[in-house]
């Protein structure tokens, strides 16, 4: 397959994923902003504010292209300067702190020489933590996994949560997910194959977080939990600027800035020593913020 055709596959589950979500919204639309990346490529970002469920989110796509900055080549220990990426990343932050706040990503990167590789993830942030709807979010995953590899479930999921944590606070971001990264031939499948597991990964976003969106959306909340949201929101920020190695290549890449911090949440606070009461809710989620956990089978 040819870039641009994965381009393109890219661009098309961008208009699939933002339809599925004002369907279910079912208030107001995203707004799209093209744009051109001075060292090569471009991009549209779409973002949703103030709707009935997502208080903002953003789903963007891009094409990029150009040299690779030194401490990026050196980092991936690469001897070609001229790359290209595309990708679809997305990030959905609800109103309701019963509706979890979700991450996507799938992404294609190649080299001059023709080398490539696939990456990507998905992983669930829950404010409380409900353990049938982890365990539902991962059954889903592991299905499609499942399909092009008995292995892929097991090996992306630890992936996910040596990932997606935070380890000066000795947290998972959330209930994880999965996450890899360097897909190619090496690993004895067919760049087809690999596209089509990518491809498929990114198409279960949809379904899979509009029927959350819709089962959680209606929920009565406090404002108690509505300040735990804010609060577990500031975590979220911690993890995507000291941790996130897309947020770190982007911005080293000369990437659009305002599309690469969409992720950022639209309101939070960091509270000195956040009060948890023993036998809360409170408590029992930051009980389960653990790696390692069979969400499955919990």
């Amino acid at each position: 397959m040819r870039k641009e055709q994965i381009a393109e596959a890219f661009k098309q589950l961008q208009d699939r994923i933002t339809q599925s979500i004002e369907n279910t919204d079912g208030k107001t639309k995203f707004t799209e902003d093209n744009w051109k990346r001075d060292g090569g490529g471009d991009g549209r970002s779409r973002v949703i504010q103030a709707g009935n469920i997502i208080e903002k989110g953003g789903v963007n796509f891009s094409a990029v292209h150009g040299i690779l900055p030194k401490k990026i080549k050196e980092k991936l220990k690469l001897q070609e300067d001229e790359f290209f990426a595309t990708g679809v990343s997305l990030i959905m932050h609800p109103e309701n702190p019963h509706v979890p706040i979700i991450h996507m990503n799938v992404r294609y990167f190649e080299l001059l020489d023709g080398s490539y590789w696939f990456g990507g993830g998905i992983d669930l942030t829950p404010i409380y933590i409900d353990r049938n709807q982890a365990k539902y979010f991962h059954l889903q995953l592991k299905e499609v996994c499942d399909k092009y590899d008995t292995k892929y479930y097991s090996n992306f999921k630890a992936w996910a949560d040596n990932y997606f944590y935070l380890p000066f606070r000795k947290e998972t971001r959330g209930v994880g997910g999965i996450f890899f990264d360097h897909l190619n031939n090496s690993n004895g499948q067919s760049k087809k194959q690999l596209f089509n597991f990518v491809m498929e990964i990114g198409n279960l976003f949809a379904p899979l977080y509009c029927d959350i969106m819709k089962q959680n959306s209606t929920r009565n909340y406090s404002e108690k939990e509505k300040d735990w949201q804010l609060h577990r929101r500031g975590r979220y920020v911690e993890f995507n600027l000291v941790m996130d190695k897309g947020t770190k290549f982007g911005l080293d890449t000369n990437g659009r800035t305002e599309s690469i911090l969409v992720s950022m949440p639209p309101e939070v606070k960091w509270s000195y020593q956040y009060p948890i009461g023993k036998d809360t809710k409170e408590e029992q989620t930051l009980q389960l913020l653990k790696k390692d956990i069979d969400w499955i089978s919990i």
